[in-house]
């Protein structure tokens, strides 16, 4: 295979010293400073919010995806199947599940496993969403919450009971219960 040589530009002396970059991000930097004390002087809205007093509640995004938490159906069923897909899509590897049997005499005994055990490690999770994309059965959702605080590690690891706690029920289809499936 035959090798190809690239010629590298030759660069002026302002270039070498990356003189006009510098000027330009100058230039975008007074822009930013110029317009925010002009935002101060004419008494226009605060450029800062003061967080514990102002919450970002009312200025969410749409699109904001906030932390993952499980949900029941109506019924106070689990959706989760424990298929535990969202442990394997989960990039940070912060979500843990066992899976358990339901009994044969439960009523609703027509699904094979639900989780035993459901962890996520809040201090792991990079709050990307893919498990809740992956979820067949609707059970995962993020919430819009960025205020999640614990005093130790430990309490950053959120169990089964915790999460279904926060997370609360949602009403709609849920593929396990569906008796097409």
């Amino acid at each position: 295979m035959a090798t190809i040589t690239v010629q590298r530009p030759k660069l002026a002396w302002h270039e070498k010293l990356f003189l006009s970059t510098l000027v330009k991000g100058l230039k975008i930097t007074m822009g930013h400073a110029i317009r925010t004390f002009r935002q101060i002087a004419g008494k226009k809205e605060k450029v800062t919010m003061e967080y514990p007093e102002q919450k970002w509640d009312e200025n969410l995004p749409e699109y904001y995806r906030g932390a993952p938490a499980l949900v029941t159906d109506e019924h106070g069923r689990e959706r989760c199947v424990s298929c535990q897909l969202c442990e394997f899509i989960c990039p940070p590897k912060a979500i843990k599940i066992t899976p358990g049997e339901i009994p044969s005499d439960d009523p609703w005994a027509k699904v094979e496993k639900r989780p035993k055990e459901f962890e996520i490690d809040m201090i792991r999770c990079i709050y990307c969403g893919m498990c809740e994309e992956v979820c067949p059965e609707q059970a995962i959702y993020l919430r819009k919450d960025y205020a999640i605080t614990g005093e130790s590690r430990a309490e950053m690891v959120h169990d089964k009971k915790r999460l279904y706690e926060i997370g609360g029920m949602r009403v709609g289809l849920v593929n396990k219960w569906n008796e097409l499936k």
